[in-house]
């Protein structure tokens, strides 16, 4: 019988749990989730990853259960921390608004609505994977955005299977699609836009 996946609201989580999904090696404890929220004229080579950690730990308000503010989930499999969700108003990842591209080629969008939500990042740590995490994190990413009152929820996989390590941070299209988002735009051959309307 599989161990039962659970997701919480990060600022629910110790911070700690949070530290232990991104881990100490690798690009996912090098990014701690900064990679959209870095200011103007910011780059990781100038932005310690203890200072991206600590920011983290700020922006999700971990280990405080009782705060209405948080930039994520956090998932659990039979009690251990396994996975993290970045899930939040579009505009809050300010860096996807103001640098990248691709996600608005061909659409008539304004970036900055923050009536849409976002989710940029699925993670899932190394010996949990291919348990259900990711597809957990995204099913409740749609019933959190929802019940905050966004008016849609949009992802950006990539759809290639030759995706570099650093890249699948994104999440897979078929993670998306199993949890109700569907393709809006295929800017590049590599990149979707998925979607799931509430209203």
């Amino acid at each position: 019988m599989l161990a039962e996946i659970s997701v919480l609201p990060a600022n629910e989580a110790p911070c700690a749990d949070l530290q232990t999904i991104f881990g100490t090696r690798g690009s996912a404890a090098r990014c701690q989730c900064q990679r959209y929220k870095l200011a103007p004229r910011e780059s990781f080579a100038a932005v310690p990853a203890e200072v991206r950690a600590d920011r983290l730990g700020r922006q999700t308000d971990c280990g405080h259960p009782d705060s209405t503010e948080t930039s994520g989930l956090v998932a659990y499999l039979a009690g251990e921390p396994v996975g993290w969700c970045a899930v939040e108003p579009r505009p809050s990842f300010e860096g996807l608004v103001r640098v990248f591209k691709v996600p608005w080629l061909g659409r008539d969008e304004d970036p900055a609505d923050d009536s849409i939500w976002a989710v940029t990042c699925l993670l899932t740590r190394a010996g949990f994977r291919r348990r259900g995490v990711s597809r957990s994190l995204a099913r409740t990413a749609v019933d959190f955005a929802r019940d905050r009152g966004a008016r849609a929820l949009e992802a950006y996989p990539m759809t290639t299977s030759d995706a570099l390590p650093e890249e699948l941070h994104v999440g897979s299209y078929a993670t998306y699609a199993a949890a109700g988002l569907r393709e809006v735009s295929r800017p590049t051959k590599r990149r979707a836009v998925m979607r799931i309307d509430f209203r």
